[in-house]
C-alpha cells in the first residue's frame, strides 16, 4: 500500500510544478503581449509624427518641380 501512495504523492506533486509552470508562462505571455502592445503604439505614433513632419517638405519639393528646378536627392554626389 506503501508504493502506489508513494506514486500517488509524485503524481500529484509533478502536476502541482507543471501548473505552477504553466501559471507563471501565462503571467510572462500577458506581461509580453502588453509590451508589444504598447510598443505598436509606440511605432504606430512615430509613424504618423512622421507623416506630418513631411508633409510640408513633400509640397516644397512639388512646388520646386513645377517651378522646373532641379530637385536634388540624397543619391545626388557633389
Amino acid at each position: 500500500m506503501l508504493w502506489p501512495m508513494l506514486a500517488l504523492s509524485l503524481a500529484f506533486c509533478g502536476l502541482a510544478v507543471l501548473a505552477l509552470c504553466a501559471v507563471r508562462v501565462y503571467a510572462e505571455v500577458r506581461r509580453l503581449s502588453r509590451q508589444v502592445a504598447e510598443s505598436s503604439r509606440r511605432i504606430n505614433r512615430a509613424a504618423e509624427d512622421l507623416e506630418r513632419a513631411t508633409a510640408p517638405l513633400g509640397s516644397q519639393v512639388d512646388a520646386l518641380r513645377r517651378d522646373g528646378q532641379p530637385v536634388r536627392t540624397v543619391t545626388d554626389r557633389d
